[in-house]
């Protein structure tokens, strides 16, 4: 957190969305407790009293009066369950500083995020008018469906587990069944639930459970969502959807197109996940390779692929909106599921750390050679691809609705070669100028790191109109130079630090 806010970069700093300036002059603004619960319920971020924005962005201090009445006034509000739902403040996450040039007094707040139990954090006792998140334009009311997503996230039972008393064991489907007790018994030959009938292997591997009303054996929803047929799935989860595109065509639309609800499949995930990985890996080159006297047709690429669709599935909340959606597009594979990411987006890049949304289907996809616990999955993912010298895997997510999307490139990134007139841009056949180069480095050099910024903030540095600014940033985002977040309108851009 503290990376945030270092006072020997005030100048540089601009509100983005972790962080927030306000005046405070006539006491704490009614408008920090929203920035509270949005800080919270995201990423966390840090507010400073005592500083104005300046109409370019920029900020300059007008000091506060009584720092340490300000001060009191926070802890009394914030321990106030009447006020804030959850207290996540420690003594030392209030700092005050005195501004060398000016003598003015500034207050800076740090605010974790709240962890998924605590979650959502609320204000003035109003559990769906009070819970806020953070994007772009500032703070802005969560919807009821995002609050109903953070409190269905609090329990340690993922919703997977359920058992679905109004769903009959055989309304499964059977070759589903099959196919995965085949995959399981080639990953793990002689395995003690081989000698299992098919109702006790389901209830053993958390795809069914014994009901509390009837004491009889039913389809929990991980199962459901696993093996059982799209028209029934739907009947429990009403915006299930599974989605893949490929290629899109300005005649034709799309080449080849996999939906769940077509009619000429089960529709469920574990169908999904073999026809689309199949799909996604048939232009993937397989170098030859023996071993003990055997072609060995997987590698690391393989691996990390079926790492993120796996990932994908697994971190779905199937009761959000648009459901799973694929896309491969040339060299670009996109995967796209609802909910929010539990572990955070800077947790989830690092490792080290599994909360997935759905522990029932993690676990039978573990079964099955597929994923992995010890949260390593997509630091996995990015290590590939830098071993194979491509573009940095994109995280992005969205709320309203919640969705995370992961897009993978399989373009070698660009070299920097400032001394060539033409530089191949690798991406594609378009050559990039010197003077583009240049234009590129100009933006770069510009960029103070963990700073975001707007596409207009760069129209001075490189004399190009706005429009043109954000086609090089575009370029720039594919090359894996910087990275964008939020929509088309308020869209953001921030240097990779590397």
């Amino acid at each position: 957190m503290r990376e945030l806010f270092d006072l020997a970069k005030f100048n540089s700093y601009k509100e983005d969305n972790r962080r927030e300036v306000k005046k405070a002059e006539g006491g704490l603004p009614n408008s920090l407790w929203d920035t509270y619960s949005s800080f919270a319920n995201c990423y966390g971020g840090v507010i400073i009293l005592g500083v104005k924005e300046n109409e370019d962005g920029s900020w300059y201090t007008t000091g506060l009066k009584d720092a340490a009445k300000l001060k009191k006034d926070f802890w009394n509000t914030i321990n106030n369950r009447k006020k804030v739902s959850f207290n996540l403040l420690k003594d030392d996450d209030i700092e005050i500083y005195t501004m060398d040039n000016t003598d003015d007094v500034i207050m800076v707040i740090y605010v974790p995020i709240a962890r998924r139990d605590q979650k959502p954090i609320f204000i003035n006792d109003d559990l769906f008018g009070g819970t806020f998140r953070r994007n772009w334009e500032g703070d802005y009311h969560c919807t009821r469906l995002q609050v109903k997503t953070m409190l269905r996230d609090q329990a340690e039972e993922t919703m997977d587990m359920e058992v679905l008393d109004e769903a009959d064991i055989e309304d499964l489907n059977r070759d589903s069944i099959r196919g995965y007790r085949n995959s399981h018994k080639a990953f793990k030959p002689g395995h003690p639930f081989e000698r299992l009938d098919d109702n006790e292997y389901l209830r053993v591997i958390g795809a069914a459970g014994v009901s509390k009303e009837d004491k009889k054996l039913h389809p929990t929803a991980a199962g459901m969502l696993m093996f059982g047929n799209e028209y029934d799935i739907v009947r429990f989860f009403p915006d299930y959807f599974l989605d893949y595109r490929e290629n899109p065509d300005t005649v034709i639309r799309w080449t080849d197109r996999v939906q769940s609800s077509s009619g000429e499949w089960s529709g469920n995930l574990f169908d999904f996940y073999f026809r689309i990985y199949n799909k996604i890996i048939k232009d993937i080159k397989v170098p030859f390779k023996m071993q003990d006297g055997f072609r060995v047709d997987d590698t690391p690429v393989h691996r990390a692929l079926r790492e993120a669709l796996a990932n994908c599935i697994i971190n779905t909340d199937f009761y959000g909106k648009y459901g799973i959606i694929i896309i491969k597009d040339g060299d670009k594979l996109i995967l796209e599921n609802p909910g929010y990411i539990r572990i955070g987006k800077e947790q989830m890049r690092r490792g080290g750390k599994s909360d997935p949304r759905n522990k029932c289907l993690m676990k039978m996809f573990n079964m099955i050679d597929i994923g992995e616990h010890a949260g390593s999955g997509v630091p996995n993912i990015f290590n590939v691809w830098e071993d194979e010298g491509w573009e940095d895997p994109i995280i992005e997510e969205s709320f309203d609705p919640d969705r995370t999307a992961l897009s993978l490139s399989f373009v070698k990134k660009v070299a920097k070669k400032s001394g060539e007139k033409k530089v191949a841009k690798k991406s594609g056949e378009k050559k990039v100028t010197k003077k583009t180069q240049e234009k590129y480095e100009a933006i770069l050099n510009a960029m103070q790191p963990d700073v975001w910024y707007k596409a207009a903030e760069f129209e001075s540095i490189v004399g190009v109109k706005e429009s043109r600014v954000k086609v090089l940033l575009k370029d720039m985002t594919e090359q894996g130079l910087i990275e964008s977040a939020g929509s088309t309108k308020g869209k953001m851009y921030r240097k990779i630090q590397g």
